[in-house]
């Protein structure tokens, strides 16, 4: 006799599975001022891009030595502003890439790092950070739910606590690393702000959810988020809104989500990408998920790090 048995179908939880390439190669993070300088600004950009996507993929590791599966990705800012539409835009930035010699498979919109196909993509991962107290804290400075802050290390106290304890202490304490190397780099990242009742995420954890979204670590109960669409058949449409999340450029191209990222960028974002590691090393990362891509890797003799701060790198150029 065989027992049945009975099982809740909300009780079992399933995460959606998603094909992966080895790498995630990003060719361009541009504001509109970009956009507006002309084609001879994108130029300027993928010329300095050129080489060192050349480089980038002689030395992506695929494993078992067999050719990696590379896409490419491109993030147009449409967030904090504007300009022009996409009808006009992405033609001209796929040409220029193009006479650079560089195909884009995959093309982004900013604001889809805040909501995606009304999925609040910036607020999951808000829920998910996890701040790591240094070594002696006192708990005085308010947790970051609360302020929109978070740092890698101890701030400097407070006024009003350097008084109380001005018998103790000095008059002044500097800020601390948490993980430094005999001298601290302490950085304190602003996540967001909150104005007329309205929340604008910034720049970093907005670059945070879109690292997390190439390495595959999103979902929405269970459900795959930022799901690329292909392109429109004839022109793009003539506004931000109209236009998808993530869109497939190349239908040849290999999946979105990599089990590493490097994104090729001027110098200028390098802040920015520091404070990405930041905010990368205090996400709760939903677990089914890191073992998905755990399993799958190991299967394909792909090292990945355990850390998701060190799947994501970087080069970055001068000048542009």
């Amino acid at each position: 006799m065989t027992d049945a048995v009975f099982r809740e179908t909300a009780a079992e939880h399933r995460t959606q599975s998603l094909p992966l390439s080895h790498l995630s190669l990003e060719v361009g993070h541009l504001y509109m001022e970009d956009f507006e300088a002309g084609p001879e600004r994108l130029r300027e950009h993928f010329t300095l891009v050129r080489p060192w996507v050349d480089a980038v993929r002689a030395a992506a590791p695929a494993g078992s030595g067999k050719r990696p599966r590379i896409s490419t990705c491109f993030l147009v800012d449409d967030y904090f502003s504007r300009f022009s539409t996409p009808a006009e835009l992405v033609p001209m930035l796929l040409a220029e890439a193009e006479r650079c010699g560089l195909t884009i498979d995959y093309l982004a919109r900013e604001s889809a790092c805040a909501v995606a196909d009304g999925v609040q993509l910036a607020e999951s991962v808000e829920h998910r950070l996890v701040e790591s107290p240094p070594p002696g804290s006192d708990g005085s400075r308010p947790p970051v739910k609360e302020i929109g802050w978070l740092a890698n290390g101890e701030r400097t106290p407070g006024v009003e606590r350097l008084e109380a304890m001005a018998n103790d202490l000095p008059s002044w304490r500097p800020p601390t690393e948490t993980a430094a190397r005999r001298h601290s780099v302490f950085m304190d990242v602003e996540l967001w702000d909150d104005r007329e009742q309205r929340r604008t995420w910034s720049c970093p954890f907005l670059a945070a959810v879109w690292q997390l979204a190439r390495l595959g670590l999103l979902r929405h109960n269970g459900e795959a988020v930022l799901v690329p669409r292909p392109a429109p058949e004839g022109s793009f449409p003539r506004d931000w809104d109209d236009l998808a999340p993530l869109t497939r450029l190349n239908p040849a191209a290999q999946p979105f989500a990599a089990y590493r990222t490097c994104s090729v960028l001027p110098s200028r974002f390098l802040p920015v990408e520091h404070a990405v590691r930041v905010i990368l090393g205090q996400v709760e990362v939903d677990p089914r998920a890191l073992h998905q891509v755990a399993e799958r890797s190991g299967r394909e003799g792909v090292p990945v790090p355990e850390a998701v701060a060190d799947r994501v790198a970087h080069v970055f150029y001068a000048g542009g």
